[in-house]
């Protein structure tokens, strides 16, 4: 029955959005902000892209809430779009990522351990984070539905517009491509 009036709730909203009510969008906003910041930075690796492109994302929800087909849930269209704009953000940004890491060296400015501990796990999170951009996208979008919004397979399933299958087959191979990666970065950087 609570599913009932969930149900309900999302439908008035997505008409109330569609007729143009800045409240419904607002609401909106509200429900969804943190899970699209977080899918976001899942893909991006930083919290002011991952803003900005969740800005983005809601500006085109209010756009293209009229080419909503109600197929699907609204958070299951909405992700897709979420993933859309952080794929083509990456694709963009791809090769001044790659720079900018290139160019990036950080030394401690003194043997303090604390120092040398964050730097380390900097080092680590970069290492996490080239091992997902080396991934391919698809498997990077389903690993990051998975780990970073939690959500379920089917979910994943339809928000890739895939079948279940196709999800685990792309979450074994994600893994396994990312063990490699970081088993690679590990043997060549850990003394």
């Amino acid at each position: 029955m609570l599913r009932n009036n969930n149900d309900t709730e999302e439908r008035q909203l997505i008409n109330a959005l569609v007729a143009g009510n800045e409240s419904a969008y607002r609401i909106i906003i509200e429900k969804y902000r943190e899970s699209v910041v977080r899918l976001c930075m899942g893909f991006t690796g930083s919290y002011d892209d991952a803003q900005d492109l969740a800005q983005e994302v809601f500006i085109e929800i209010f756009n293209s809430i009229s080419k909503f087909k109600r197929r699907s849930s609204f958070s299951t269209w909405m992700y897709r779009v979420a993933v859309n704009k952080s794929l083509n953000f990456l694709r963009k940004k791809k090769n001044l990522v790659s720079m900018e890491q290139a160019n990036e060296t950080v030394t401690p400015a003194n043997n303090n351990t604390s120092a040398e501990k964050n730097l380390e796990i900097s080092d680590h999170a970069r290492a996490l984070h080239t091992a997902l951009d080396r991934l391919p996208g698809k498997q990077r979008a389903a690993f990051i539905l998975s780990k970073y919004d939690d959500l379920q397979y089917a979910e994943i399933a339809d928000i890739m517009k895939t079948s279940i299958s196709s999800v685990e087959s792309l979450l074994f191979r994600a893994k396994k491509n990312l063990q490699q990666s970081l088993l690679e970065y590990y043997k060549n950087n850990m003394k």
